[in-house]
């Protein structure tokens, strides 16, 4: 007899939770139309117009450091709820702002709320989603950061045509940082008609709340089973302190959810993000064109996170990453020559960087959203993904307090070179220390990180 379950239960949940990426690249790239428009309205420096780029990881930093604790004591969806909430009224109070620093503080609390879903949606999807399409669910994360960042550019794009450089001066840009209440709000109400996650309902030993979702995902069959599992991983591990993230094993977990989250951010793909109109005014674009070339560095990233997401349980993630580095090293090396030689055509720059973005969207963007929850035990996930987290949110911060200052200071050619290397280290990580985890459970992938058992040898 065949079970009952539902994909379309599956996607809701994935696309509901993934919605979270939506304002992560909504915030992401409105910032980049708004800071030329800042810049003269107040005369910034190049730290200060980085500070308000970045103010955001700072709320952030703080939201994925307790996003763990919040989740374990009120649950996943609770807090992802609260999420939208935050950058509702984040975005609203942006802006109303009248001063730098009131703006800088609304960008604080909307950071709490990304910081919340960035770390919560990926483990919630991670934990509700079947092994087989496991990554391709958890690409929609990524696939809503990358549509809120290509859909964002078109927004900048129309409220800055849609008036004189001095209205976007003086109003254009509280209109573009406004429109974030839209999908804080749709986040928000998305989330009502979503499940609590089953792993965290049976850790507060809500058995049967937990098999009727398990249920739905991946009929009665597989969901008793899968019940049992969750059950054995979370009764052989009682304690939930940070101190067993240092032990044998789960260390190296650790190590490998740090470096992930890192690579993901310092690789080089904010510095286009944050700064795509800056940088393509430095390579001759003007007239707002450069607006519509960072539009179109956006749409280049939702096509080939599509292919990502076709990719992905096939391909496996290490396999991509290796390859998506490699080719962002290369990208990276042209783009800085670009500056260097001084070309004089801006279209060079924009056909390395759309390639360069294409080669992250394959590898580097989505895949450490994917792995990082994927890769700790069920009793300690919320937690060290929070950890993890927390280094990708300061790694965030930093690309966008220093970009303007290296590239003020030491040049585009420097800095893109600077990336470059840091691509190749990526790669050597890559081959060297990163598992593959594509197929498996939750529960298999625990198993190896467990130290394996010596065995005593004798003498003849």
């Amino acid at each position: 007899m065949k079970e009952k379950h539902s994909v379309w239960y599956v996607l809701l949940i994935a696309s509901a939770a993934g919605m979270a990426g939506f304002l992560y690249g909504f915030d992401t790239a409105v910032i980049s139309g708004a800071i030329g428009f800042l810049q003269e309205l107040y005369n910034l420096s190049p730290a200060m117009e980085g500070f308000i780029i970045s103010s955001v990881m700072i709320g952030g930093v703080v939201g994925v450091g307790i996003s763990g604790y919040l989740s374990d004591r009120f649950g996943r969806k609770k807090i992802l709820m609260l999420s939208g909430v935050l950058f509702a009224v984040s975005a609203l109070w942006s802006a109303l702002a009248m001063s730098v620093t009131s703006l800088i503080l609304a960008r604080v609390l909307g950071g709490l709320g990304i910081g919340f879903a960035s770390a919560l949606s990926v483990t919630y999807i991670a934990e509700c989603a079947p092994p087989a399409i496991r990554g391709r669910l958890a690409s929609m994360y990524q696939l809503f950061t990358i549509i809120g960042i290509s859909a964002t550019f078109y927004i900048n794009l129309a409220v800055a045509n849609a008036g004189s450089y001095g209205w976007g001066v003086e109003t254009g840009w509280r209109w573009m940082l406004g429109y974030g209440v839209i999908p804080g709000v749709l986040f928000f109400l998305m989330l009502i008609f979503i499940p609590e996650s089953p792993r965290y309902l049976v850790k507060k030993h809500q058995h049967t709340e937990a098999f009727r979702t398990l249920e739905k995902i991946n009929g009665k069959r597989t969901a008793e089973l899968e019940l049992d599992s969750i059950k054995t991983s979370l009764q052989s591990e009682n304690s939930t302190s940070i101190r067993e993230l240092l032990k044998p094993g789960l260390r190296k977990a650790m190590a490998v959810g740090i470096f992930l989250a890192l690579f993901n951010q310092v690789i080089g793909m904010n510095a286009v993000t944050y700064y795509g109109p800056t940088i393509f005014r430095m390579v001759g674009f003007e007239n707002n064109t450069e607006f519509l070339a960072t539009s179109l560095i956006g749409t280049v990233q939702v096509i080939f996170t599509v292919v990502a997401i076709i990719l992905i349980d096939k391909a496996g993630r290490k396999r991509l990453m290796a390859l998506g580095s490699s080719l962002m090293a290369v990208f990276m090396v042209l783009i800085g020559s670009v500056f260097y030689f001084d070309v004089g055509n801006g279209m060079w720059a924009l056909l390395f960087i759309m390639g360069f973005t294409a080669a992250f969207c394959i590898s580097m963007g989505p895949i450490p959203w994917i792995m990082i929850p994927e890769i700790f035990p069920n009793y300690m996930r919320a937690k060290a993904v929070g950890i993890a987290t927390m280094f990708l949110w300061g790694a965030n911060w930093s690309i966008g307090q220093f970009t303007p200052m290296l590239i003020n200071n030491a040049g585009g050619a420097f800095t893109f070179w600077m990336f470059a290397i840091i691509n190749v280290i990526c790669f050597t990580f890559v081959m060297t220390i990163v598992p593959e985890t594509k197929n498996k459970s939750l529960e298999e992938i625990e198993t190896i990180w467990k130290p394996s058992k010596k065995v005593p040898r004798f003498e003849k």
